[in-house]
């Protein structure tokens, strides 16, 4: 698996995003399934506006890019 660094959000129930923090692929697709997260693409420049996807789709890039 590309050991890539994303950021991790969560989603509250009211539809916000929360900050959770840095991690690398495998840990932010290690999290529990019940828990609702974004990350960051992870071919996103710093700078880049903020571009986020959910767990299936990092699953798919990490796939795609391994």
């Amino acid at each position: 698996m590309k050991n890539v660094i994303v950021e991790v959000s969560v989603n509250s129930a009211a539809g916000d995003r929360i900050p959770v923090g840095l991690m690398n692929a495998e840990q932010a697709l290690s999290l529990p399934e019940e828990i609702d997260i974004e990350v960051s693409h992870p071919e996103r420049q710093s700078g880049d506006p903020e571009i986020f996807m959910d767990r299936s789709a990092l699953r798919d890039h990490v796939a795609i890019t391994s």
